[in-house]
This record gives C-alpha cells, sequence and structure tokens, in this order.
C-alpha cells in the first residue's frame, strides 16, 4: 500500500514491520534462534577496549577478595587464643588477631571504594560509546529498514536495551570476579584445614548447577519476551502521541487504550513470569547452602569432640564454608542482570548487524560542474521479492527541463524519486546522472545536487532560522530572509511572535501543514540544487497561497532539472513532459496538449478532476 506514491503498494509487499498500522501485533519481530554464548563473547569483545582500566578494577578486586580470604583464618586463631582447658587467654595473639583483622576490614571498605569509582567510570563510558555505534549505525542504514521497524522499538532498544547493559554491567562484573575468586581461594584454604570437611562442602557443587541450569533455560525465554513487549509498548506509545489528533478525530480513545492495555498485560505477565524465575534460585541457593552449612557443622562437631582437630579450625571452616557458599549465591543473585544483559544486548547487536547502505565504489568520482541530465535505462525494483513495483522503467531528463509523474496512489512514482536519490537501490538496469553510473558516483556528491520537497515535512527542534538554514549550514541570513521571500513563506514567518527566532519541533502543531511546507520549500530555494524534486509539494496550501507558489517556482525551476509528483492539473499542466505512471511501467508521456489529444489514462485522470466541461472549454 503507497500513500502518494510511497512504499510498497500492497500490504502483501509490506516486510514483517507494518508501516501503516494494523493493532499491536504490527510490532512483533520476526523469531531468530537465540545465541547466548555468542551475545556474551560480543559484550566481553567490548571490554577489551577498557582493558587498562578493567585490569585495574580487577587487581582491586583481587586484592579485596584476598584480604577477605585470610579474614575465617585470622577469625580460627583468635579462638584457638583461648585455651578452656587451662582457662587461660593467650593475650598477645588475641590482640594482634584483632589487630588483623581490623586492617582487613578496613582495606576491603577501601579497596571496593575505589573499585565502585573505577566501575562507575568505566560502564558509563562504555555505554556512552554503545549509544554512539548505535545512533551512528541508525545514520548508515538503509531508508527501507526505517518501512519495516516501528521506531518505538527501535528507540526502546537504545534507551531500555543499553540501559540493561549498563546495569548489569556495573553490578556484576567486579563482583563476578571477587566471587570467582573467592570460590577459588575458600576452596584452596578448606582444603588446607581438612580434607574429608571439604568434600562435604563440594556436594553443593553439582545441586546449585543443576538447579542453576534449569531456571536459566526457563527464565530466558521470558527476559526476551519482557524486551520484546517494552518495544511494543514503546511503539505504541510514540504512535499515539505523534498521531494524538487522529485518534480524537475518528474517536479511537477506547480501541486505543485497549491496545495499550493489551501490550501492557503483556509485558506485566512476561516480567512476572521472568522475574518469579529468577527469583526462585536465590531461596533454593540459600536452602542448599544452609544444609550444607549444618552437615559440615554437624561432621566438625563430632571431628572436634573426637579430638581429631581444634575447634578454632572447625570455626574457621564453617566461616570458609559460607564463604564458598556466598559465591555461589553471589552468582544466583546476578543471574538476573546477567540475563537482562545478554537479552538487552542481542536486541542491541540485532540493530548493529543490520546491513548497511552499500559503500561508495573504491573510485567514485565527484560531480563537478553537474548539469542534471537524469536516465532509467530498464530499471526493475521491489519491496519484496517477486512482487515488483517498477518493471523496465525507461525515459530521459534533460539538463533544465521539468517532467512531471502522474499516476494513481501507490503506481511508483515516488519510488522512482527515492531510486533517484539512491535512497533505495535497483534491483536490475542502470540510472546514470550526467552520463555516470549512480553507483560509481560519492553518495555525498550525488544528494548535495538534489533538493527535494516531500509532501511529509518534518522540522527539526530549533528555530525557523534554523531550519530553512539545515538545507545550507553555512547560508548567510539574507539569504535566508531571500529563500523565504521567494517561497512565499516571509508573510507568516514575520507574523509569528519571535519572526524567524519562533522555536518549532517536528512533533508539535504551532504551524499548519501548509506552512511547514511554506517552510519546506525555503530550504529546497536556499538549498540552490541542480535538480529539484517536489514530492506533491503544495498540496497542503490553500489554492490563493499555491498560485503565488507557482509564480515563484517560475524562478525556481528555470535553468534547474525538476521532477514534479501532484495530482492537481494545474501544477503539473505546464511541465515540458509528463509521465503517466501504472502497473510498474510509463503508460503514457508527452506534453499535456499531447496526451489529451491521445485521450487515454490522462485524458482520463484530468476529466475525473475537473469534468468533462472544464476540458472541453480548455
Amino acid at each position: 500500500m503507497e500513500k502518494n506514491g510511497k512504499g510498497p503498494q500492497n500490504l502483501d509487499q509490506m516486510p514483517k514491520f507494518g508501516r501503516f498500522g494494523g493493532g499491536a501485533n504490527r510490532f512483533v519481530p520476526s523469531e531468530k534462534p537465540r545465541e547466548y554464548k555468542k551475545t556474551l563473547q560480543r559484550l566481553l569483545a567490548l571490554f577489551r577496549r577498557y582493558r587498562k582500566a578493567l585490569l585495574g578494577a580487577t587487581v582491586l578486586t583481587l586484592l579485596a577478595s584476598s584480604f577477605s580470604l585470610v579474614v575465617p583464618l585470622y577469625i580460627g586463631r583468635a579462638i584457638n587464643a583461648y585455651d578452656l582447658e587451662k582457662n587461660l587467654v593467650d593475650t598477645s595473639l588475641l590482640q594482634r588477631m584483632i589487630l588483623y583483622l581490623l586492617l582487613c576490614y578496613v582495606m576491603v571498605w577501601l579497596l571496593q571504594t575505589v573499585n565502585g569509582v573505577l566501575m562507575a567510570k568505566v560502564t558509563q563510558r562504555l555505554v556512552k560509546d554503545l549509544r554512539e555505534s548505535f545512533f551512528s549505525k541508525l545514520q548508515r542504514i538503509p531508508l527501507i529498514f526505517y518501512d519495516r521497524r516501528p521506531h518505538g522499538d527501535t528507540m526502546s532498544r537504545m534507551t531500555n536495551d543499553v540501559d540493561n547493559i549498563s546495569g548489569s554491567i556495573a553490578q556484576t562484573t567486579t563482583e563476578l570476579i571477587a566471587s570467582l575468586f573467592t570460590l577459588v581461594g575458600s576452596l584452596i584454604m578448606m582444603l588446607s584445614l581438612d580434607f574429608f570437611l571439604t568434600l562435604l562442602a563440594l556436594i553443593a557443587v553439582p545441586l546449585f548447577m543443576i538447579l542453576t541450569k534449569i531456571i536459566a533455560k526457563r527464565s530466558r525465554i521470558y527476559f526476551m519476551q519482557r524486551q520484546k513487549a517494552l518495544g511494543n509498548l514503546s511503539g505504541i506509545i510514540e504512535e499515539s502521541i505523534m498521531g494524538m489528533k487522529m485518534v480524537k478525530a475518528f474517536n479511537r480513545k477506547e480501541e486505543t487504550l485497549k491496545e495499550f492495555r493489551k501490550v501492557n498485560e503483556e509485558l506485566e505477565k512476561a516480567a512476572t513470569k521472568a522475574l518469579i524465575w529468577a527469583g526462585f534460585l536465590m531461596p533454593f541457593m540459600g536452602v542448599i547452602s544452609n544444609l550444607s552449612f549444618a552437615l559440615i557443622a554437624f561432621a566438625g562437631g563430632l571431628m572436634s569432640v573426637n579430638g581429631t582437630i581444634s575447634v578454632g579450625i572447625v570455626v574457621s571452616f564453617l566461616t570458609y564454608s559460607k564463604q564458598f557458599g556466598r559465591p555461589l549465591n553471589n552468582i544466583a543473585g546476578m543471574f538476573t542482570n546477567i540475563q537482562q544483559a545478554l537479552v538487552g544486548a542481542e536486541r542491541v547487536f540485532e540493530i548493529l548487524d543490520e546491513q548497511e547502505e552499500e559503500k561508495d565504489v573504491k573510485d567514485a568520482v565527484t560531480l563537478m560542474n553537474p548539469r542534471g541530465e537524469i536516465s532509467f535505462q530498464d530499471v526493475y525494483f521491489s519491496y519484496a521479492k517477486g512482487k515488483p513495483v517498477l518493471q523496465g522503467v525507461s525515459f530521459k531528463v534533460h539538463p533544465g527541463e521539468t517532467i512531471a509523474l502522474v499516476g494513481e496512489t501507490g503506481a511508483g512514482k515516488t519510488t522512482i524519486v527515492n531510486l533517484m536519490t539512491r535512497f533505495y537501490d535497483l534491483e536490475k538496469g542502470t540510472i546514470t546522472f550526467d552520463g555516470m553510473d549512480l553507483r560509481t558516483i560519492e553518495r555525498r556528491s550525488l544528494m548535495e545536487n538534489f533538493s527535494v520537497v516531500l509532501q511529509d515535512t518534518f522540522l527539526f527542534t530549533g528555530t525557523i532560522r534554523e531550519n530553512i538554514r539545515y538545507a545550507r549550514p553555512e547560508a548567510t541570513d539574507e539569504e535566508i530572509y531571500h529563500a523565504a521571500r521567494v517561497a512565499h513563506a516571509e508573510d507568516f514567518i514575520l507574523k509569528l511572535p519571535q519572526g524567524y527566532d519562533t522555536e518549532v519541533s517536528g512533533s508539535t502543531d504551532t504551524l499548519s501543514q501548509g506552512q511547514r511546507q511554506l517552510l519546506a520549500i525555503s530550504r529546497a530555494v536556499l538549498s540552490d540544487a541542480p535538480v529539484l524534486i517536489l514530492d506533491e509539494a503544495t498540496s497542503s496550501v490553500d489554492t490563493k497561497t499555491e498560485k503565488e507558489i507557482q509564480k515563484a517556482m517560475v524562478k525556481l525551476l528555470k535553468n534547474r532539472t525538476s521532477v514534479i509528483i501532484a495530482h492537481r492539473l494545474s501544477t503539473i499542466k505546464s511541465a515540458d513532459r509528463i509521465y503517466v505512471i501504472g502497473e510498474g511501467k510509463i503508460l503514457e508521456e508527452g506534453p499535456h496538449e499531447e496526451l489529451m489529444r491521445l485521450k487515454g489514462r490522462y485524458y482520463e485522470m484530468v476529466v475525473s478532476q475537473v469534468g468533462n466541461g472544464a476540458v472541453s472549454e480548455g
């Protein structure tokens, strides 16, 4: 379905993501097999950019963990300072152990504080770079990507998913290193104290692993569903806010609210299930850890009574067994964050892996002294495989010539313009500019030679002056004023509160659609490119303003190659040649008078617009 010549001709040609609505399902992306190992590898690869800072954080973490590891040893020695049989206390040993314990606790606090500050800096730097990479990627992706995907979902990936990555990185990176080091260190210390008790402590390990595997497999599914639902919700919110006038105009408030509630409930269910499954882990881990502790305490107590080991060693071992179980509990606690990071990273990497616009060929040329000659030679194009939009289209636009493209909505008029400017790349055939294949010309150089006024005008947040200057940043204020006067925009601009310095935005309705189009035409005038494309550029202005613009267009179109897409007869009848597009082909071509004499498709269009009587009088 094409809106005034834009995009695919029917819904079957639209990719999976719908652009023009269709309920909550329009936001559902196609499923792909999940490769969490690959995602984790790529996530770890990002850390390599900050390896020096991470190495410092790792050293600090290992030092803090080392001080923590010797604490149980000093506690056991402090207890052994008491001789219960002789009722004596080794005061010197006790004081020394207490001093060592105090030093260990202070060092752990100091090292963890410095490490926290360092990791906060690394994390935020990584997130900043990741967002920049994401946004930079969006500039290089072909426009067809934006036709396929809801903007809200893309925005959600850049904000929510990247935030999930950053939050998880901050909480888990050093904690994971500390947990692994503590796990290994505690095991070594336990082995040095008693081999049998160590075997009892290790019984819990396979139970931990089995439990983690079962819960991880289940909760991962719900975490992915949650992130998808969040992207869907963002898409609905964005559409509703941008199209609030239409929602109210067609009295669709209740339906929109129902749709929002439906997706919001899906998000609630997925998030609840994800958190419940992830939440199972810690309690079960705690039960296993406590049972293991009780078993070790029972066995150690019997061994102490039998005189096999001292009470101090049993206390030290129990403390180490807790330290041994704590990293496993910590890893279980990090489980939710790690899952969120992997799901978020996968969604971010999916965009980063999107195919980019074709790069300029090695010997791409820069256009010098462009004349504005454009030629289509047997061009084929389709948005969806097997459903062509253009089939063997051929025509030539001479320098300084004005042509008009007419046809029914969805005929492919704007598609021709999109191919002409390389917004899309053709499938078969050749398009040339000044005799050179478009693919051999630098994309930037090519775009500098086109000035485009679209039917849907977009204004960027800023002043009117800045929006007109967007076409040529180096333009002087006087050139801006001249462009606005030529486009007949200055009259309404000077009536605004701050004139040219009035703040406007693409998402607000402080200006009418007609005023926005006048500003877009002002941009085109300021651009002064050799080729001008007008895609229904006067469709939203009143008849009086249209006539004034047409007078201005006489100057604007002079000595300039121009391509006009329009339905109004008054806009196209003065064109040097008119091409009638239909069924993916050029059905008729020629000046207005010649096409009228043919009494073919063009004649029927004119009659349907102005009536038989007006045609006869003309």
